[in-house]
């Protein structure tokens, strides 16, 4: 179906304000245009706490975890990671996403404000999404979340930190219940029919895209199908259940649906949701685009249903 009336209405706004496009941009001014779209999204729901906490990854670099607590007795804890193509996005921009999330599951979410490339190159932002799974693993008594799901979760390139580091997770033997993955990048290779359809050239764009990695990869010589850059390469054996949204109008949407299928060949339970008429990026958008509440509420039952109602009745 047609893109809806609201994200029509976003673009338009935008094209109005004018300005360069991404691919033709530096990350630096890419960054600062975000700040706009932050103040329309507005605050989000109070939480018992919020806090920040240091984070010192394997190989030196430094990161850190913002924490939202929405109760006195949260269910588990969700470790979020953030989209924005491994270059942009950061936790000031996923505070309203994270605390409706932290709301609407009773659980706490722990937003990872991981390194950016170029600044910062692969494999950095994977050595900061290990991090903050250790950390909360290693706080479990002190977040009062000791014994409860955890599930890491992301979008974009937040969906591909959340596989690969649940594929190590499961290899190291550390405790990963499910992951929520919102139109994950899942593949380097960019041949793909949804990244040439001229319907999903919009916020994102096959060129867009193309940029994010030269930023995140190029320059050093890695093998881009490496499953640690192109997850959909993974042997999937033995990964969490899956909660897996897609949106019709997006370059990445092939990869994401074939990502689902692996899952499911590898014996993976998947809770599958299409979202027509939404584009890449619907979901970071929450008081703007009412499809991401939608998205929100479709994880929360997911959560509740699938994850945590599991481990209440394992518990009696």
């Amino acid at each position: 179906m047609a893109l809806d009336q609201a994200s029509l209405a976003l673009l338009q706004g935008m094209a109005a304000r004018g300005g360069k496009p991404m691919n033709e941009s530096t990350p630096v001014e890419v960054r600062a245009n975000s700040a706009g779209t932050i103040a329309l999204i507005g605050p989000g729901p109070e939480m018992v706490s919020a806090r920040e906490y240091d984070l010192t990854a394997e190989d030196g670099g430094a990161s850190s975890v913002r924490v939202l607590v929405p109760s006195d007795a949260p269910r588990g804890v969700l470790v979020y990671y953030h989209g924005g193509g491994w270059v942009i996005g950061s936790v000031d921009g996923y505070d309203t996403l994270g605390r409706q999330l932290a709301e609407a599951t009773n659980m706490i979410v722990a937003l990872v404000e991981y390194r950016l490339a170029p600044e910062h190159k692969y494999p950095a932002s994977n050595h900061d999404a290990w991090a903050a799974l250790r950390w909360v693993e290693a706080h479990a008594d002190e977040l009062g979340v000791a014994g409860l799901p955890v599930v890491l979760g992301g979008d974009s390139a937040g969906g591909t930190l959340s596989i690969v580091t649940a594929l190590r997770a499961r290899d190291e033997g550390v405790r990963v219940d499910a992951t929520v993955l919102v139109y994950p990048a899942t593949d380097a290779n960019t041949g793909r029919d949804s990244y040439n359809d001229p319907e999903n050239q919009l916020l994102l764009s096959r060129a867009s895209m193309e940029w994010f990695m030269n930023h995140y990869v190029g320059g050093v010589e890695h093998d881009n199908s490496h499953p640690s850059i192109s997850p959909i390469n993974a042997d999937l054996t033995g990964f969490p259940p899956t909660a897996l949204a897609i949106a019709e109008h997006d370059p990445l949407k092939d990869e994401g649906e074939e990502f689902g299928e692996l899952l499911r060949a590898a014996g993976v339970p998947v809770t599958y949701r299409f979202f027509e008429g939404q584009m890449h990026a619907f979901f970071q958008m929450p008081n703007i685009l009412p499809a991401a509440r939608e998205a929100i509420d479709w994880i929360a039952v997911f959560l509740d249903t699938q994850v945590l109602a599991a481990e209440t009745e394992s518990a009696k």
